[in-house]
């Protein structure tokens, strides 16, 4: 599996006229090798695939690597030089999208007969597409979090804080075999539902307030996003009215997607439905984002999107209506592309509960 990988990013040498590619950013290399440590360097080259690692990491990058070459280092520099001299490279494609100007600057400065080609987003988009063993992973995380919401869910009383929930929410995640969060849940209740969002406070929940929950859970690297708005308490008829659209714009942009279909078209179905309703002009982001070893990651779902959807693609469907000083509502599942439409990976019922 690794190895159609590594094939992947291969082929950006030819495209690009590059001898070698210098892979930064730690969620592509983990993707490329399975390495999972906090500090390294890839070096993709025609013949070889060569992971920098410091000494914390050699035992466990060269137990737990595949189709690499593992090289310890003192400093990172030095040894890249080394390599990249050794390996005969003198076009060297690195990750501008991923690195600090001073990172640059030091590179330039290590290796002055070198010179570099500034990649974009070109290796990450290497992930866009999922294999069947990530979509499983990603499945069984989705799963864990939803499955810790909808008990979570059941224990909210009266005066319990956005932030009470948040932590009560993360606790039965990793109670369930997540092993973190994916991000800081967003908990906003009554009008700071109107912020997208609007991280967990010490504000107490009332009665008859909407309260919005965005939540993931990250297992082996893979990461779940879902979003529920729920009552708490009896809603009233604009409270009602504003989650229904919203739900409808939700199960259109669902039922659209298909192999094929433009992303931008996707964000459209959704948003047309929002304006035909009059709220538009309170759906300001886009429909979505690919969910994987980055909770956001492309592809991007949006008006600007260039790309079509390919089955394996995995992201997430997420309209949302902003009301200042009134609150807000958003609803968000996470999809699989299937060969003839998308599965849901994500698993708490979207319609609106009432607690």
């Amino acid at each position: 599996m690794l190895k159609n990988r590594v094939a992947g990013a291969r082929e950006l040498l030819e495209r690009f006229e590059i001898d070698a590619i210098l892979v930064s950013d730690l969620k592509d290399i983990r993707y490329l090798t399975g390495f999972s440590g906090s500090e390294g360097l890839l070096l993709v080259s025609t013949a070889e695939v060569t992971l920098l690692v410091d000494s914390r990491y050699t035992i466990q990058a060269k137990n737990g690597t595949t189709g690499c070459t593992v090289v310890e280092f003192r400093e990172k520099q030095t040894a890249l030089e080394t390599i990249v001299a050794g390996q005969g490279v003198t076009t060297l494609g690195i990750q501008a999208e991923r690195i600090t100007v001073s990172f640059y600057n030091e590179l330039r400065s290590h290796l002055p007969s070198v010179r570099f080609v500034q990649m974009g987003a070109d290796v990450a988009l290497l992930r866009i597409v999922k294999d069947a063993r990530e979509i499983a992973c990603l499945e069984k995380v989705a799963t864990i979090a939803s499955e810790a919401l909808l008990g979570t869910l059941q224990t909210i009383t009266p005066g319990d804080t956005e932030k009470a929930i948040a932590l009560r929410l993360e606790f039965a995640m990793r109670m369930a075999g997540a092993d973190d969060k994916s991000f800081d849940s967003i908990v906003a209740s009554g009008e700071r539902g109107a912020l997208p969002h609007g991280k967990a406070t010490g504000k107490s929940i009332a009665r008859g307030e909407l309260v919005t929950i965005d939540f993931g859970a990250l297992l082996d690297g893979y990461n779940s996003d879902e979003t529920v708005t729920i009552s708490f308490g009896d809603p009233d008829e604009t409270q009602r009215k504003i989650y229904q659209i919203v739900k409808d714009a939700h199960d259109k942009a669902i039922d659209a997607v298909k192999p094929g279909v433009r992303l931008k078209d996707l964000d459209s179905v959704a948003r047309d439905h929002i304006s035909q309703k009059g709220f538009g002009a309170y759906f300001g982001h886009g429909l979505g984002h690919g969910v994987g070893l980055d909770v956001h990651e492309k592809p991007v779902v949006s008006f600007r999107s260039e790309d079509v959807v390919r089955e394996g693609m995995v992201f997430t469907i997420e309209p949302g209506i902003y009301i200042p000083g009134w609150g807000g509502v958003r609803i968000e599942d996470l999809v699989v592309a299937t060969s003839d439409g998308c599965r849901l990976l994500s698993r708490v019922p979207k319609d609106l509960m009432i607690l």
